[in-house]
């Protein structure tokens, strides 16, 4: 009998362990529940709002997923391409080409450039590889490329602008501030123009500009320019005389000042000497034609 009792009162004990941890579990849950509540009542939405906030997510992510499977599969593809049919049904397809800001260059080469987009859908066209296209073009400096609903593609050009004559070995090539080569030109379309010669060069352009602007009156004198040993600059006036600057851009600049002071004083451009030396300023060596002496001036006398 004594047996039996203890048997029972096991399995009291066992009741009550578990009815314990239930009571546990159920306060946990609900303390977890009353957090949860006390943190969404705290955000300003309503219940109706939040329910609506999950749900979008919901779907969101599950669209997400569709999507990664679909482009998985290839039905992207296909689904862009029946996309691309129903827009060009509807009239959204290319059938004009609009080229803005073209001043100076061959507009046919724009032209030949974006006639590859011709009856596209218009959700086919690749406008940042079209504008990439374009850049390669010597006189296009930028582009923009843009749809105009329903079935006309507008390119905006900025040209570069010719800046001086380079002198190749077989031709003249128009270049702009930056040394690039825009087209091929005649002699007689490059006159009134600077005309830049000398290996290296084209190189140079920016630097040259630089040294030009150090002396803004001499500038307009300038006709041309011929770098000499990769490493210093001959300029020729309109008069057809010569000036041989120093190397480095400050002392050939510190030299090309010193001569326009000299030249307003004595009006050196346009007498009788023929050619300036200063590469070793501050002094200066002039020859005349037929002369076998240089003259020699010392420029800091004329500060």
């Amino acid at each position: 009998m004594a047996q039996k009792l203890s048997r029972n009162t096991k399995g009291v004990r066992r009741q009550q362990r578990a009815a314990g941890n239930s009571r546990k579990v159920r306060k946990a849950t609900s303390t977890g529940r009353s957090f949860l509540g006390r943190m969404l009542g705290a955000l300003p939405f309503s219940d109706e709002q939040l329910h609506r906030a999950f749900t979008l997510l919901i779907l969101a992510g599950v669209v997400a997923f569709v999507w990664f499977l679909a482009s998985i599969s290839g039905a992207t593809v296909v689904a862009s391409e029946r996309f691309a049919q129903v827009a060009t049904n509807a009239g959204y397809s290319v059938r004009h080409v609009e080229v803005r800001g073209v001043a100076r260059m061959n507009e046919m080469r724009v032209y030949e450039r974006a006639l590859g987009s011709r009856d596209l859908a218009m959700t086919q066209v690749e406008l940042d590889t079209l504008r990439e296209d374009l850049l390669t073009l010597p006189w296009v400096k930028d582009a923009r490329v843009a749809r105009q609903l329903p079935d006309t593609l507008v390119i905006d050009v900025v040209e570069r602008e010719p800046h001086a004559v380079l002198a190749r070995a077989d031709r003249l090539m128009l270049i702009d501030s930056t040394g690039i080569e825009l087209e091929p030109v005649t002699r007689e379309a490059a006159e009134g123009r600077l005309l830049i010669e000398g290996p290296g060069a084209q190189g140079q352009i920016e630097a040259l500009s630089h040294l030009l602007d150090a002396a803004p009156a001499l500038r307009r004198q300038v006709t041309g320019a011929e770098w000499i040993g990769n490493r210093r600059w001959d300029l020729t006036f309109r008069t057809d005389q010569k000036l041989a600057l120093p190397e480095g851009g400050p002392r050939a600049a510190a030299a090309l000042i010193s001569f326009a002071k000299a030249d307003g004083v004595h009006q050196l451009i346009g007498g009788d000497v023929a050619s300036f030396d200063l590469r070793n300023a501050p002094r200066m060596y002039m020859s005349k034609p037929g002369s076998a002496e240089a003259r020699e001036m010392d420029m800091r006398e004329q500060s």
